[in-house]
């Protein structure tokens, strides 16, 4: 594959192992990266074709479907992703001129041993390039059907979301789930001063900054462009941490103080463990609780490398394991259908199903309970999710709320943070990627009588 470029010979691999082998297009990068050896600047490329690709799959083969008059499933797989990523860079990714964006689709089919495709990804790519406008002006979004074509989402989510967020909401959405996802870290109080940071930062011409918008957690920065060796290192050596706003404002409405003793569940990796940790000065007894060995493991490490050296953590069930009692401050982060983060998990959308939403409520529900039970009378309980879901997260609440009766309240955040309340119920907040340019997260805060 010596005539083409070394970043899309990278993306092509990621979008074919993804579609073709079910492979995580997050993992399969890193791997095509490496073997490529792609510096910096490729790399950024490979990921943008890759990711947009995947992302854009329904938009995409409708516009295949019409251009070569068979359906995509007819098509041998090699051409298909070829023609993908070639339409992809045509009609979605500028800075490519389209001559150079057909013949790399060409020869991205041709070393597949496609040879006698070729014609075909030509052919069609031409008459993409020649089409373009009118391809993009039929496309509409006045209908669930529709959107789900144009804003390629599957049609259950979107017609989900039509339903909660209304239609205007639902196609903003999606749109943002289309585009570069922000790019935050969080300062480790246990390794740096935050303040003291940004300066560092900024004097050296390092492209961040704090948040101009709610949630704009004290310890969270906005990274300008890509990750540069500058910021890497400081995030292996535990200063800093990849961390959305959304998910570190969890911890911040969490609150925990020097002393106390707080319970996470579903804890790994450990980003939010650290952060408690450090929120808390390493002073206080912190048990995490993660059911998968390895991800235990992740949190052990993790820990050991931001110096979080309070925190114990338990290998066990959140649903039905013994967590013990008396806990001043429990965070609960379930499982969830994490469709509050489809910006920067490319193909995530097309795993999710309606029945899976079903099966997480029920277990949601269960560690739910589980953790009011662990709760000591006046302590408080986070709940919260990376999911835009009412099943999962408002009426998720509302039921345990009703269950408990008197012996638990929720507290009004959504006073506090108007712009960030829940339509639904504005005691809770729902970040939205639109909106706020920020993960997706649901999060309610209930305290015990």
């Amino acid at each position: 594959m010596s005539e083409v470029a070394p970043a899309r010979r990278a993306a092509f691999e990621v979008v074919r192992r993804t579609f073709e082998d079910g492979a995580w297009a997050d993992r399969a990068l890193p791997a095509a990266v490496r073997r490529h050896r792609l510096d910096p600047r490729d790399r950024a490329l490979a990921q943008r074709l890759a990711y947009g690709t995947i992302q854009r799959r329904s938009t995409l083969d409708h516009l295949l479907a019409e251009l070569s008059g068979r359906p995509p499933g007819e098509i041998d797989p090699p051409l298909l992703a070829a023609l993908r990523v070639g339409l992809y860079e045509l009609i979605f990714a500028a800075g490519t001129p389209d001559h150079a964006a057909v013949d790399q689709a060409v020869e991205l089919a041709r070393a597949a041993g496609a040879r006698r495709g070729t014609g075909l990804v030509n052919a069609v790519l031409r008459r993409a390039s020649r089409e373009r406008g009118s391809l993009l002006a039929d496309l509409s979004t006045a209908t669930p059907a529709d959107a789900a074509t144009a804003l390629s989402h599957p049609r259950w989510l979107v017609e989900m979301w039509w339903d909660e967020l209304g239609a205007d909401g639902a196609r903003a959405v999606m749109a943002a789930d289309n585009e570069a996802g922000e790019t935050a870290l969080r300062v480790n109080a246990l390794r740096a001063d935050p303040e003291a940071m940004v300066r560092e930062l900024a004097s050296a011409g390092v492209p961040v900054e704090r948040s101009r918008g709610e949630p704009a957690p004290a310890e969270s920065l906005i990274v300008d462009g890509p990750i540069g060796e500058s910021l890497g290192g400081r995030i292996d050596s535990g200063e800093l941490v990849p961390q959305s706003r959304a998910s570190a404002f969890v911890v911040v409405l969490l609150d925990p103080r020097p002393g106390e003793r707080v319970l996470d569940l579903c804890a790994g990796p450990g980003i939010k463990t650290t952060q408690i940790a450090a929120r808390t000065g390493d002073d206080a007894e912190i048990v995490a609780v993660e059911r998968d060995r390895g991800r235990a493991g992740e949190i052990r490490e993790l820990c050991a490398r931001l110096g979080a050296s309070g925190v114990r953590v338990v290998e066990a069930d959140a649903a039905r394991d013994d967590l013990g009692e008396g806990y001043d401050r429990v965070l609960v982060d379930p499982p969830c259908s994490d469709l509050g983060t489809l910006a920067s998990r490319p193909d995530a959308r097309w795993r999710k199903s309606p029945r899976r939403i079903v099966e997480l409520v029920r277990l949601q529900g269960e560690i739910l309970d589980r953790a009011l039970s662990a709760l000591r009378p006046g302590g408080t309980l986070v709940y919260s999710t990376c999911t835009i879901s009412r099943r999962e997260n408002e009426d998720r609440v509302a039921a345990a709320l009703r269950a408990a009766g008197e012996r638990v309240a929720a507290d009004d955040l959504g006073a506090d943070h108007p712009s960030l309340a829940s339509r639904h119920d504005s005691r809770f907040i729902q970040t939205r990627p639109d909106r706020d340019g920020t993960d997706g997260f649901f999060i309610a805060r209930l305290r015990s009588s």
